[in-house]
């Protein structure tokens, strides 16, 4: 059951326990509310805080993620030095390349050509119908293992082409997220207990 803790800024963050129904986990999943700002480093700094209190206290805790946009046509300052704090602290990574409407987008068809936020949500609006940011999870959930195999095929194409991030556009590693915490079978099985980044 969700339960909501204050923190030190005042700002109030969300725990969710849920017992996932295979012998491989239990999740624990905290998620931050996003605050004005929150860029990339500053994701990843509250991450790797996160996971050395885990570790002074010795807490069962296998991995920490952070989930984050490029954006296009600006991308967020410091990419680079976010993603070398993430690998130096052991945080796990699931980036959209530009945005995560392209993550929705491949739920429904493959996206090879270079896109921006602004034509990435268009996009995405005139696949699902939506009219906002919210998703129907009913229109998603079915489609999880073809947007993890179109994502899959964009990173191998970037790899093939050696297009470095953040130039990877476009491209989501939300399938590894996924495959990390979701049932089996949500992701190819290349990626099941591969890191992210």
């Amino acid at each position: 059951m969700p339960r909501n803790r204050g923190n030190q800024s005042g700002r109030r963050s969300l725990q969710r326990k849920v017992a996932i129904r295979s012998p491989r986990k239990t999740l624990d999943l905290r998620v931050e509310p996003r605050r004005e700002g929150a860029v990339p480093l500053t994701l990843i700094s509250m991450a790797a805080d996160a996971r050395g209190k885990a570790i002074d206290e010795e807490a069962e805790i296998d991995e920490f993620w952070c989930v984050f946009d490029v954006e296009w046509p600006i991308n967020h300052p410091n990419l680079h030095d976010a993603l070398d704090r993430a690998r130096r602290n052991d945080i796990q990574l699931a980036i959209s390349n530009p945005c995560f409407e392209l993550w929705l987008i491949l739920h429904f068809q493959d996206q090879d050509g270079w896109l921006d936020n602004q034509q990435a949500s268009r996009i995405r609006r005139r696949l699902d119908g939506s009219s906002d940011k919210g998703l129907d999870p009913a229109k998603y959930m079915p489609l999880i293992k073809d947007a993890a195999s179109r994502a899959t095929r964009l990173e191998e194409r970037h790899r093939r082409n050696d297009t470095r991030f953040p130039h990877d556009n476009p491209s989501s590693s939300m399938f590894r997220l996924l495959s990390a915490v979701g049932p089996t079978g949500w992701g190819p099985p290349s990626v099941v207990g591969e890191g992210a980044g």
